[in-house]
């Protein structure tokens, strides 16, 4: 989950509208030789790949871990450090033989003994790794490169699973690292990937160095999105940590960095009038999903007909107008648990969700809500922020009290995993982790220990169909009826999907258009 921050800190907050324009003039540059530089989302700061839903760290994951599958740009799963699977009849046993040649950044060679380590450990801390348990799931090594996965029931998403896209990843690390860690994070960052971890040139709260791992061997197809070959043409990716991002911005347009995951919305339309700076905007499941997820475990909204009065409350067009999202870059509605313009796309029991402050003041007085302080965890200076001040205003118009308590973003993920204490907190997250029912934190985790602990016993029930649908059309009817569920038992309420741009420097060549930073493929040109 990101929340990214939109304030004008730095060298932009003391300009004023005459003077900002020659903050965005570029200067002279040798691009050939300045070092491939980038400004991320957030600065990375939990490195393990299966202790956190953080998608900072999935995208650090993504470029010094391999995965035994990857998903291209369609959602379609390839094998990726997989040469072939063979499956039995009764689809009980699942055979899958290594890549030849592959070695981890220590020199060693990645063998089947590692995968094992490397799921087991990643497993019972994901909701799909947890559902892959539940269908029996044993491992076994058949040598250095083979190994058997044997259930005791039909798993039909089994690629899709140890190829999903979102965090936490079934990366593979050497079983000696996932055994020194034990219960706690990873001690040596060591993986398979294009790139390796400079743990030497990383200074925290400054850079990090990924560097060319030249003994990695991709695959001879061309790379598609997290899939195929990750050729890396670049020696090394410098990971800058920049205090705001209107000084991300300023640096941008200076050639100072190269890339910036999420530009500010307000200066769009300038970086795009920008010499040598190129806008990505992007559309379906690379765009964002926000909600606001609700605690269902203490508090006013441990009473579902108290969180049910949500949905009248909502009107995404407001929330999204409240953060400064541009028409071009947002969707005025959208009633998709799993994002609009995707395959799983329905406004399956949405009927009722409709905006009405009046008819929720009704409902809200129907329940027994007695004006219990609703603590609303709010992200300082973000866009999240501005749809919550929203919410709240809204709320307290319908009867609600509301602390709305602002802190850092590092602040609100301490106090979620707290039981008691708050109530509701604004967040957004990429399409692409909230399109399926086994990926989107709010579903996928039901009945989970997970923050906010929406528990349905109907949508677990669903889940496990969906997990065993035979093909695509069941899958999508039985997710409209997870949806339906969703809408009743009131997990999260949406505020709206929209595009966050980013913006590169126009020297980036074969950089993949994509809300998820790839850099293996990028060449440097000199403009």
């Amino acid at each position: 989950m990101s929340t990214i921050t939109a304030s004008r800190r730095g060298v932009l907050a003391g300009m004023t509208a005459l003077a900002l324009p020659a903050a965005f003039l570029p200067r002279p540059a040798a691009a050939q030789q300045k070092p491939f530089t980038v400004m991320l989302e957030s600065e990375v700061v939990i490195l393990d790949p299966h202790v956190t839903t953080a998608a900072i760290t999935r995208t650090f994951a993504y470029h010094v871990f391999d995965m035994l599958y990857g998903s291209d740009a369609k959602g379609q799963i390839h094998p990726q450090m997989v040469e072939t699977q063979e499956v039995s009849a009764d689809q009980l046993r699942w055979q899958f033989t290594l890549r030849p040649g592959m070695r981890f950044h220590d020199d060693t060679p990645v063998t089947a003994a590692d995968c094992i380590a490397s799921l087991a450990r990643w497993a019972p801390r994901d909701a799909l790794g947890r559902m892959l348990l539940a269908a029996g799931a044993t491992m076994a090594a058949q040598g250095e490169r083979v190994f058997t996965i044997t259930l005791t029931k039909p798993f039909p998403l089994m690629l899709n699973v140890l190829g999903k896209p979102n965090a936490p990843l079934p990366a593979i690390m050497p079983a000696r690292v996932a055994a020194a860690a034990g219960e706690g994070r990873i001690k040596e960052v060591i993986g398979s990937g294009p790139f390796r971890f400079a743990a030497d040139r990383w200074r925290v709260g400054d850079s990090m160095v990924l560097a060319r791992f030249d003994r990695y061997v991709p695959r001879p197809e061309p790379a598609d999105f997290l899939s195929g070959g990750k050729a890396v043409q670049v020696p090394e990716v410098v990971l800058r940590t920049i205090g705001d991002d209107g000084t991300g911005a300023s640096a941008l347009v200076a050639g100072e960095i190269d890339y910036m995951q999420y530009l500010p919305f307000d200066l769009v339309p300038m970086l795009a009038r920008s010499q040598g700076v190129q806008v990505m905007t992007l559309k379906g499941l690379d765009m964002f999903q926000g909600n606001f997820r609700v605690n269902a475990a203490s508090g006013p909204f441990a009473d579902p007909a108290v969180r049910a009065v949500l949905w009248q409350l909502v009107d995404q067009k407001e929330m999204l107008q409240a953060a400064g999202i541009a028409p071009e870059l947002r969707m005025d509605h959208c009633a998709a648990f799993f994002m609009c313009d995707a395959p799983l796309a329905s406004d399956a029991g949405a009927a009722n969700a409709r905006f009405d402050p009046a008819a929720g003041k009704a409902a809200l007085a129907r329940t027994g809500y007695k004006g219990e302080p609703v603590v609303m965890l709010q992200v300082s200076a973000s866009i999240s922020q501005a749809a919550g001040s929203m919410l709240a205003q809204r709320m307290r118009e319908a009867g609600f009290t509301v602390d709305e308590q602002v802190m850092d973003w590092g602040t609100v993920l301490q106090r979620r995993g707290r039981k008691e204490g708050w109530s509701i907190f604004p967040v957004y997250s990429n399409g692409v982790d909230m399109a399926s029912p086994l990926t989107h934190f709010y579903i996928s985790n039901n009945c989970g220990d997970y923050p906010g602990w929406s528990c349905s016993e109907p949508m677990s029930a669903l889940l496990t169909q969906f997990a065993a649908a035979p093909d695509d059309a069941a899958r999508a009817r039985i997710a409209a009826a997870i949806q339906e569920d969703a809408y009743r038992t009131t997990p999260s309420v949406m505020w709206g999907q929209f595009s966050r741009p980013a913006g590169y420097r126009t020297r980036l060549q074969g950089l993949v258009q994509s809300s998820y930073p790839i850099f293996w493929g990028v060449r440097l040109g000199n403009a």
